[in-house]
């Protein structure tokens, strides 16, 4: 008799500009059953972003709230917001047998961990640091002095890649988003 199969918690992480967002969006677009928790945060809604479709929009009192009743599984503040992993909705998803993809930065990714350690954790990383340079300044988006931030929270970001259960490269979104599917469909 095979042994059971229990689906586990993937959480993929890695610097900002790596490719996270890319990777999962190619990979969910292939294969929507892939279910990727959807985050609260503070932060306000840009164009064309919709309440409980990319994230939960909620005031900072509500974002206490959460924090206080222990409903968040993970949460950190970034550029001035915060963000955060609601809870049950992973549980939920993982006692009814399906596999959950966490995106996440590093200082969630180690709160998961610690709250379930037998989450998979799986670090993305750049194919260089000139080439983490180049996308990060390539967006045009941001200001030199956020661009500057995000650098020196990526270095101490891929200091951090020896934390992690599996590596991957991002060189191609495709290949990346495969092995990804791999990961989070194997248990």
């Amino acid at each position: 008799m095979a042994a059971e199969v229990r689906p586990r918690l993937t959480v993929l992480s890695g610097p900002s500009g790596v490719g996270k967002s890319t990777v999962v969006a190619h990979m969910r677009k292939v294969h929507p059953e892939v279910w990727l928790s959807v985050s609260a945060t503070t932060r306000k809604p840009r164009p064309g972003e919709r309440d409980g479709v990319q994230y939960f929009f909620v005031s900072d009192d509500e974002f206490d709230k959460l924090v206080a009743n222990g409903e968040l599984l993970e949460w950190a503040e970034f550029a001035g917001n915060r963000y955060g992993t609601p809870r049950q909705a992973v549980l939920d998803r993982l006692r009814a047998g399906e596999p959950v993809l966490l995106e996440i930065d590093l200082q969630g990714a180690r709160q998961v961990k610690e709250s379930l350690p037998d989450s998979r954790l799986v670090f993305l990383a750049p194919p260089s640091w000139e080439e983490l340079v180049r996308r990060l300044t390539g967006r045009g988006t941001e200001s030199a002095e956020v661009i500057e931030r995000r650098l020196e929270a990526a270095k101490v970001e891929l200091a951090a890649e020896s934390e992690f259960d599996t590596t991957l490269v991002n060189t191609s979104v495709e290949d990346v988003a495969r092995e990804l599917l791999a990961l989070v469909a194997v248990a």
